[in-house]
C-alpha cells in the first residue's frame, strides 16, 4: 500500500532530523519525518547532556559550534512558534577546559578559538580555584580504572592550568527542544509519523524512491535523509551504501552519572561546565543541585559498541568510576551507594566527527555520526543540509566540488566537504566526545 508522496523523507525525529525538516520546509519542500519511537526526541537526543560549548580541536568544529550558539540565543524568534508544551531555553554557565599532555595543553583548541574570534581566559592552576568548590588541583594523569592499584593516587603536584570560555552553557531540556522544532516544522508544512519503523529503502532507476515500513506501507519521495542516530548504520545497510563509505558509524553505549553537590554548594545555580582531561571526565550542573558527570573516553575506559536494539541498560562500574574521578578533583563530592544518572547510546563515526554528506545512492543523504558533541549544532546543520540537498539535486557533484556554506550569524564560510563520508580519518580529532 502506497500512501502520500513527499518531496523528502527524513528518517529520525531527533534534534538534527527535526532541524533538517524545518529548514527544508522553510524552502517550500514537503517533508515527512519518520521515527520508530513515540515522539520527537524520544531516542538518543533525550539522553543528550545538551551542552553548548565552543571548544573543538579544529577551526571547522569551532565555527560550527559558534554559529549554532547564536541559534540557541535566538531560539524563540528562530522557530517563530510557541510550543504548548513550553519552550526550551539556553542557560549560560561558562566552560573550563583543563590543559594536559593529552590535549597538547590546548594549543590547537586555543588556536581554533582565536581563528574564530572566540574570547577566553587562560588560567594558571591557582586561578582555577575560584571556579570550583575547594578543588584538589593535583594531577591524576594517566587515568585508571578502579581495579588498578594506582587508582585515586596523585601522580603530580599540579594540573597544567585551564582555559575558561564564558560563552558556554546548556539547554534546559533536550527532548523539549526537539519538540519545539517539531512544532515549528509542522507550522510550515512538515508532517510527522511516529511508531513507524523503516524496513527498506526503496530505489528506482538508479536512485532512491522512498521507503517501506514494517506494516507494508510504501511512501514515495525523491529524497531520503538518514538521521537515524545510533541506528544510522542499519539504514545505510538497507540502502546498500555502507560498504561505499570510507568513514562508518557504530552505536556506542555510554553512561552518565548524577551526583549530589557538596554540602553548602548550590552547583545548579552557580556551577560551570568542566572538561577535565587530567581526570578524563566532563561535568555540567544538573537539575536537583547535582553534578552530571560523563566520560571523555580516556584510553583505560572500554568502548562498548552494541546492537542499538539490544544492549545493557543497567548501570555498571563505569558510572561509579566517573563519579569517583570527579571526586578526586572535588573532594567534598558525595558518592551515592546507588548509582544515579542514565544509560544511552551515541552514534559515533570512526574519527568522532560527524558525516554531513550525500551518498553514493542519488537522492540519499547523510547526517550521522553526530552523537555526543553535535546536539549544539543541530540548527545550523539543518540550515546547511537543506542547502546541500538542493545543491546536489540541482546536479552539482558535491564529491568533486564540495559545497561552501556562508553562515547566517558569523562572517565565515564553511567547507561542507570537511564532513565527507569519504574523508580520511581526521588525526587531529580527540577520538572522544570532545570531537
Amino acid at each position: 500500500m502506497t500512501i502520500k508522496k513527499y518531496d523528502a523523507i527524513i528518517i529520525g525525529a531527533g534534534i538534527i532530523g527535526n532541524s533538517i525538516a524545518y529548514e527544508m520546509s522553510l524552502k517550500g519542500q514537503k517533508t515527512l519525518s519518520i521515527d520508530k519511537l513515540g515522539g520527537s526526541g524520544f531516542g538518543s537526543t533525550a539522553g543528550s547532556c545538551a551542552i553548548i560549548r565552543l571548544y573543538y580541536s579544529s577551526p571547522e568544529g569551532v565555527a560550527l559550534a559558534r554559529e549554532g550558539y547564536y541559534y540557541w540565543l535566538d531560539w524563540n524568534r528562530y522557530l517563530n512558534v510557541t510550543d504548548p508544551d513550553g519552550m526550551a531555553y539556553y542557560k549560560n554557565t561558562g566552560a573550563m577546559v583543563f590543559k594536559s599532555e593529552g590535549n597538547d595543553n590546548l594549543k590547537n583548541i586555543m588556536k581554533s578559538l582565536d581563528t574564530l574570534g572566540v574570547g577566553y581566559l587562560e588560567l594558571n592552576p591557582e586561578e582555577i580555584r575560584s571556579y570550583l568548590p575547594q578543588p584538589d588541583l593535583r594531577s591524576f594523569h594517566p587515568q585508571k580504572l578502579m581495579d588498578d592499584p594506582g587508582f585515586g593516587k596523585a601522580t603530580g603536584k599540579s594540573v597544567n592550568g585551564a582555559v575558561f570560555v564564558p560563552e558556554s552553557g546548556y539547554v534546559s531540556d533536550p527532548k523539549l527542544s526537539t519538540h519545539n522544532v517539531e512544532m515549528a516544522a509542522r507550522n510550515v508544512g512538515s508532517d510527522f509519523l511516529f511508531n513507524a519503523e523503516v524496513s527498506a529503502v526503496l530505489q528506482k532507476n538508479g536512485r532512491v524512491s522512498g521507503v517501506s515500513l514494517q506494516d507494508g506501507t510504501e511512501i514515495s519521495a525523491p529524497v531520503v535523509v538518514n538521521v537515524a542516530g545510533p541506528h544510522s548504520y542499519l539504514i545505510n545497510k538497507m540502502a546498500g551504501i555502507e560498504g561505499q563509505m570510507n568513514i562508518k558509524t557504530r552505536a556506542l553505549r555510554v553512561e552518565v552519572a548524577h551526583v549530589p553537590s557538596p554540602e553548602g554548594v548550590d552547583w545548579e545555580k552557580t556551577g560551570i561546565i568542566t572538561s577535565d582531561s587530567d581526570l578524563g571526565v566532563y561535568t555540567r550542573p544538573e537539575t536537583g543541585n547535582h553534578f552530571l558527570i560523563g566520560s571523555e573516553e580516556p584510553d583505560c575506559d572500554p568502548l562498548d559498541y552494541v546492537d542499538p536494539d539490544n544492549y545493557n541498560t543497567d548501570f555498571t562500574d563505569q558510572n561509579r568510576v566517573q563519579a569517583i574521578r570527579e571526586a578526586m578533583r572535588i573532594p567534598g563530592l558525595p558518592i551515592p551507594n546507588k548509582p544515579q544518572g542514565l544509560v544511552d547510546l551515541y552514534d559515533v563515526s570512526d574519527d568522532w566527527y560527524p558525516i554531513y554528506d550525500k551518498s553514493s545512492l542519488p537522492g540519499f543523504y547523510l547526517a550521522i555520526g553526530t552523537s555526543g558533541n553535535q546536539y549544539k549544532n543541530a540548527p545550523v546543520v539543518g540550515a546547511f543540509m537543506s542547502e546541500l540537498i538542493q545543491y546536489c539535486e540541482n546536479g552539482i557533484d558535491h564529491d568533486k566540488n564540495p559545497m561552501k556554506y556562508k553562515m547566517k550569524y558569523i562572517n565565515h564560510t564553511l567547507d561542507i566537504g570537511f564532513f565527507s563520508r569519504n574523508r580520511e580519518i581526521n588525526q587531529d580529532s580527540s577520538f572522544s566526545v570532545i570531537g
